[in-house]
């Protein structure tokens, strides 16, 4: 039995069907990639510099929104610290977070060292440098 081939054209639903499913495909493809964008492109950190004389957070005070992230950096020539664990303080009422926030805390940072938090839970962060707390090293983040 011989078979007789009048047209190698694909039918026009199936053409149809194919070119649907590629914009589909493009279509996720651009949604994913413009979510991975977004969820990976970050601003650079707001940087609080440890300063030795006095020794003091520079700036002091900051206002941020939820999702940024600070960078504690020692540009001093002696050990910083930054936390907001009431157990570091000299003094507890020094520190303090907002309600279901962890406190924070750096570890003794050597000179040249830094550390990074990224505040998720709006509200005021007050925190302090152990080894300079009672020389007037404290800072405060706020939240928004």
């Amino acid at each position: 039995m011989d078979y007789v081939v009048t047209s190698r054209r694909l039918p026009r639903y199936l053409i149809g069907l194919g070119l649907l499913g590629a914009l589909v495909v493009l279509a996720i493809a651009a949604f994913v990639g413009v979510r991975l964008t977004s969820a990976f492109a970050s601003t650079p950190p707001i940087v609080v510099k440890m300063i030795d004389m006095p020794a003091t957070y520079q700036p002091a005070k900051l206002t941020i929104k939820v999702g940024e992230t600070v960078e504690w950096k020692n540009v001093g020539n002696s050990v910083h610290h930054a936390s907001s664990d009431p157990s570091t303080a000299v003094n507890p009422a020094e520190v303090s977070n907002p309600p279901g926030a962890k406190p924070f805390d750096s570890g003794f940072l050597q000179p040249g060292q830094t550390f990074t938090y990224t505040f998720t839970v709006p509200g005021t962060y007050k925190y302090i440098c152990a080894p300079h707390e009672t020389s007037g090293m404290l800072g405060e983040v706020t939240v928004k």
